[in-house]
């Protein structure tokens, strides 16, 4: 790992928030006479993690758009709700429940999501357990991240709910606690999404199975804040549109997991408002 990046990820494991240093042969010269534009990312995994990922993506809008982006997110899904409501972001990277409750709330508009993709919710065992039916977790304590993790949380509640299965949800903070947590053998299954299972380290990964998934549901917004110039948010969605073909774009979607971006509207998560999910949010 080079210089800079070690620096990004060490400043952002102590606040949680790094301006991304500027690439140097940036085609648009970064103006530093403008704030900073903010973009948070829910913490499904660790901060660590999450810098890795994003850091670069930051660094490419900067180039592009000239102007400076700091990476933010927040210790648990829970705090990062709290901040979406007092509108803290710019710019964030959000589940679908919280975009349809943050776009009503504080007016977050979506413009982006990954491109050719559906969510699906899971639940995963550890590889060698007993556990084959859901039915089978009938009076269990499950792992779940946080109340309003849609897929990997509440969409699998609600059919465990549905199918009469009686459980007690326990909320240990990012996808990744959930694997490690089942993977030991602390709860007999936990919820998570696909991207992050395979994100996770192969240690824990090899010791768990996928025992059930949901049906595929609109996946993450990429929204903008009201307050965020409108000129901004369609260069910053033109570049995402076009990372895909563009060799300096493709390896930084590799390092997401992502095909690439397409451009989005507010109706594309209607598939989700008719869900009638509803969590309270802001609770661990």
């Amino acid at each position: 790992m080079n210089k800079p990046m070690l620096t990004l990820l060490w400043t952002c494991l102590g606040c949680l928030a790094v301006s991304v240093a500027p690439v140097a042969n940036a085609a648009v010269p970064v103006a530093a006479d403008l704030p900073a534009i903010s973009v948070g990312v829910v913490p499904q995994q660790a901060a660590r993690k999450l810098v890795r990922s994003w850091g670069p993506l930051l660094r490419y809008l900067e180039a592009g758009t000239g102007r400076r982006f700091t990476f933010m997110t927040a210790p648990d899904i829970p705090t990062f709700e709290q901040r979406l409501a007092a509108g803290e972001y710019d710019i964030s990277y959000m589940n679908p429940y919280h975009y349809s409750v943050f776009h009503d709330a504080v007016g977050y508009q979506a413009f982006a999501k990954a491109k050719d993709k559906r969510i699906h919710g899971i639940l995963v065992v550890a590889r060698d357990s007993p556990i084959q039916r859901l039915d089978q977790l009938n009076g269990a304590t499950l792992a779940f991240p946080a109340p309003g993790a849609f897929a990997a949380s509440m969409l699998p509640r609600a059919n465990l709910a549905r199918s009469g299965i009686r459980f007690t949800p326990d909320y240990v903070s990012s996808h990744d606690s959930v694997y490690r947590a089942v993977a030991s053998g602390l709860y007999p299954a936990g919820g998570g999404v696909m991207r992050t299972l395979k994100g996770t380290s192969p240690d824990v990964r090899d010791r768990l199975r996928v025992l059930w998934q949901t049906p595929g549901y609109t996946p993450h917004a990429l929204a903008a804040h009201p307050r965020v110039d409108a000129a901004v948010v369609r260069q910053v969605q033109a570049l995402l549109s076009g990372m895909s073909d563009d060799s300096a774009g493709r390896p930084l979607l590799d390092n997401l997991g992502f095909k690439g971006f397409e451009p989005t509207w507010n109706a594309d998560w209607d598939d989700v408002r008719e869900l009638g999910l509803t969590t309270k949010l802001g609770d661990s």
